[in-house]
């Protein structure tokens, strides 16, 4: 009988607690693009990331486009203070670096946990390529979105009995790495339409090639 009426309040307790105060396991996120080659392309993702979405939106803004090795030594630089990851959107309160200048900006910061984040997923995507035998000396970063996830919520307590939200704001991230093509020079082409000239651009030739006649 005793058993019986703890658990019928312990069900009452928890009926009376709020609904953001059970944990619900996150859904897997979806891409929100495909690559455009996906035999020569790789793919990463990381959802409900415990690192702060703004900070991890600026990095992954910095490293757009780089190739993958570039990449890893600019977040590995990042870790050690030697470049500086430029704040473009979220730029309020954000204290100004010589290192900067190489992005052509003023602002920047150093970020280190999106820094080591990111590089963790680059490292990811980088097993997932060698899995489909692409060449990850050629891969650049062609899709990298950053996207807020659902914040995790906290109390903090204040003066006077008060009690205030205590929020984090994580992040989801999904990289897409591809395979470069090489450059190859387009023929000439063999029946190629004569060019037509106007007699001032014929009078202009003859000038530059024989002189005044």
């Amino acid at each position: 009988f005793g058993s019986s009426v703890c658990a019928q309040s312990l069900g009452l307790l928890a009926s009376r607690r709020p609904s953001w105060a059970f944990h619900t396991p996150a859904t897997m996120v979806k891409f929100c693009m495909e690559p455009a080659n996906p035999s020569k392309s790789c793919k990463a993702m990381g959802a409900d990331l415990r690192v702060h979405y703004k900070n991890t939106y600026e990095t992954a803004n910095a490293i757009k486009g780089m190739n993958l090795r570039r990449a890893q030594t600019y977040l590995e630089n990042v870790c050690a203070k030697k470049e500086c990851v430029p704040f473009r959107v979220y730029k309020g309160c954000i204290g100004r670096t010589p290192q900067a200048k190489a992005f052509k900006m003023s602002q920047g910061r150093w970020p280190v946990k999106s820094a080591k984040i990111i590089l963790g997923l680059l490292t990811n995507a980088e097993s997932n390529a060698e899995f489909k035998n692409l060449d990850t000396e050629n891969l650049t970063i062609t899709h990298i979105r950053v996207s807020e996830a659902q914040q995790g919520r906290r109390r903090t307590y204040r003066a006077h009995g008060r009690i205030n939200a205590y929020m984090n704001c994580p992040c989801h991230v999904e990289i897409i790495l591809s395979e470069q093509d090489e450059a190859v020079e387009k023929p000439e082409e063999e029946d190629a339409k004569p060019k037509k000239f106007t007699k001032k651009q014929l009078a202009k030739r003859r000038l530059k090639v024989g002189g005044a006649q």
